[in-house]
């Protein structure tokens, strides 16, 4: 995000909520990705639009989740480098981590961020009204501001208000109990953190700790890791905690937590207790869609989601709802896309609906894990033959410079007699996340294994893994085993 020009006045009154004007084209409840990507796009498209957000624009991904995480993972990596670097043949030394010192470099980035997007939003002549929004009707959506109510008037509504960290019935949170909002503004480095949930949250936040020096225990209720994402990726990144000293207790159930000034105990359903300075509870997100008016209105919620059709439209005419809010993903770029698809959409565009199997997904722990399409689990129950493939990235020169072990998994559907497209791509290893964007060309394009192993991939990199690994798939492996 860059920095844009200054408003002119008559846009400061807007940005400031003042009354230019009530009536929109377009009136957004919600700034965070789906809310402020649907104002910009929308804007470029003509419309007027009115942009709701009660906190900060940017939302939980620039101010609580996606940016900041990233930029403590960062820092734990910086600091796994620093540790061991004699491996490399560098004399570093690790003398342990500065808390103040990594919120100011987190909070830095998020402040750059912020302020470039505050001015796109500017730039745009969007009308940004910082107050809690309420859904008044099908057309109108009321702010109380700190001057009092405004009432925005829009010809199209669309709800972006996103999602919230859930609780199980019995956690309260404490100095010692908290979720990942409090972890991110955490002043000192405990010495033992019980992390409950393993997936994407629960794993980044445990390979953050123990980075930074923490002991660290996963609870997580189901058979493995990470459970959304294919079973092999599951079992290495089990293998690769083990080595970091990272404990899952898996299959095991949560029953309560004994919060005191010196500790937490948290006890399990068989009767374990376990103890830790802290606990982070990371069992997902829920959508935030309560007290809006929603229901009241008219738009149908099922366990508090807003229920649209693959065009987003609620249940009530001229009501769409994107991002966190929707059943399914959870993630940024999907709210980010689905913003963009409104906006085309009512400007008539007729755009392609979002596809949740199209969008690529990465956890940032360490090792990292991105993948995007089907699961073999899933692209055997939907195709019923698929041909699977492993590429190991010991294989790979980039990946043993990185001192990195892992795989690029290939999903192809059919038979070994039927060479069809490939339907899913699952990477594990140091920085895999920088090759989900070639792998959702792959799957989203159909493409067959025998094209992708006719590209050229530069040397040495781990992108090479994708190249190595359609080379097997098309039947000519070069440094692997078919």
């Amino acid at each position: 995000m860059t920095a844009a020009p200054a408003p002119t006045s008559s846009e400061s009154s807007s940005a400031s909520g003042g009354p230019t004007q009530d009536s929109f084209d377009l009136v957004i409840l919600g700034g965070g990705s789906g809310g402020y990507a649907c104002a910009l796009r929308a804007a470029q498209l003509g419309m007027s639009v009115a942009l709701v957000e009660q906190d900060k624009l940017g939302g939980t991904c620039l101010h609580r989740g996606c940016i900041p995480t990233k930029a403590l993972l960062h820092a734990a990596e910086v600091a796994d480098n620093a540790r061991e670097g004699g491996v490399f043949g560098v004399r570093s030394t690790f003398d342990g981590i500065d808390m103040p010192g990594v919120h100011s470099y987190k909070d830095g980035v998020v402040s750059r961020l912020h302020k470039g997007l505050q001015g796109l939003v500017k730039a745009a002549r969007v009308t940004y009204v910082t107050g809690r929004g309420r859904l008044a009707s099908p057309k109108t959506v009321e702010v109380a501001t700190e001057s009092g109510t405004r009432t925005l008037t829009g010809k199209d509504i669309v709800l972006a208000t996103g999602s919230r960290s859930r609780l199980l019935p019995g956690i309260t949170l404490g100095p010692r109990v908290m979720t990942s909002d409090e972890a991110l503004v955490m002043e000192t480095v405990p010495e033992r953190v019980i992390v409950l949930g393993g997936g994407v949250i629960g794993v980044e936040f445990a390979s953050v700790f123990a980075s930074f020096g923490a002991q660290v225990s996963i609870v997580e209720a189901l058979d493995r890791l990470v459970p959304a994402e294919d079973e092999a990726v599951s079992a290495t990144l089990q293998r690769a905690f083990r080595k970091r000293g990272i404990k899952a207790l898996l299959g095991q159930r949560f029953a309560g937590v004994r919060e005191s000034d010196d500790g937490v105990v948290v006890s399990l359903e068989d009767g374990q207790e376990l103890e830790a300075d802290l606990l982070l509870v990371a069992v997902g997100r829920g959508p935030v869609t309560q007290d809006l008016g929603y229901a009241e209105a008219g738009v149908t919620l099922e366990r508090d989601f807003v229920i649209t059709d693959e065009r987003l439209n609620t249940s009530v005419p001229g009501v769409r709802a994107v991002g966190d809010i929707v059943p399914g993903l959870q993630l940024a770029h999907r709210g980010f896309a689905h913003g963009i698809f409104v906006a085309e959409d009512i400007a008539g565009l007729e755009p392609v609906p979002v596809d949740d199997t199209l969008i690529p997904k990465v956890t940032y722990c360490d090792p990292e894990i991105a993948s995007v399409g089907l699961t073999e689990a899933a692209a055997r129950e939907r195709y019923g033959d698929v041909t699977t493939f492993e590429y190991n990235l010991g294989g790979n020169g980039k990946s043993q410079i990185l001192r990195t072990a892992g795989f690029v998994k290939l999903v192809r559907r059919g038979g070994a007699d039927e060479r069809g497209p490939v339907v899913g791509v699952h990477m594990i290893g140091a920085r895999m996340g920088e090759q989900v964007g070639e792998a959702q060309l792959i799957v989203s394009w159909d493409a067959l294994p025998d094209e992708v192993a006719a590209l050229l991939h530069a040397h040495p990199t781990q992108n090479e893994s994708l190249g190595e690994a359609h080379l097997a798939l098309a039947g000519k492996p070069l440094h692997s085993h078919p």
